[in-house]
């Protein structure tokens, strides 16, 4: 399990290589067993006060691609630094304005098993058009919980970095 110790480290460690001016802000930096990811804030782009906003929308969009190309060889150089370091990938994303862009990340594999009740559940989402597959159905699923439950997710992991902190405190701490 990751320590909220550990994630401080990983993010100090961004905080400090980052290269000068990449972002304007370094918004998050969250780490799981797999992945790293990075982001930031870049300057949303100037346009007339009356554009429209389909205008403002294309703008944003067209500005996080112009930041991928153009930063890719310095996120790339410190991606490896950090996966030699951390031994996880890196992925990136970045915020302009209420937009958020994603690069390359991860999308791991998890493995599990289920019973009738739980495989008709995903075959239904599947029938319905929901999804293509049982892994779709299945990366829906989280989502959605995800969506409606997001303040359960943050207690239970408040809750378990309380048990990281008082396990640290046991006989066994070195």
């Amino acid at each position: 399990m990751i320590t909220s110790k550990d994630r401080e480290a990983v993010r100090g460690w961004f905080a400090g290589r980052l290269p000068e001016g990449l972002f304007t802000e370094l918004l998050d930096v969250t780490v799981d067993r797999e992945e790293i990811t990075v982001v930031g804030r870049i300057p949303e782009p100037e346009l007339a006060a009356d554009a429209s906003q389909a205008e403002r929308d294309a703008a944003r969009e067209g500005r996080i691609a112009e930041f991928r190309g153009r930063t890719r060889a310095a996120r790339m150089e410190v991606a490896r630094e950090a996966e030699e370091k951390y031994g996880r990938k890196v992925s990136w994303g970045v915020q302009c304005a209420d937009t958020r862009g994603w690069y390359t990340t991860v999308a791991a594999p998890v493995m599990t098993r289920l019973r009738q009740p739980e495989r008709q559940v995903l075959d239904t989402l599947i029938a319905g058009g929901v999804a293509r597959s049982r892994s779709d159905a299945l990366a829906w699923c989280v989502r959605l919980v995800q969506r409606n439950a997001d303040e359960w997710l943050v207690d239970l992991r408040d809750s378990l970095e309380h048990v990281e902190q008082v396990r640290a405190q046991g006989p066994d701490a070195g």
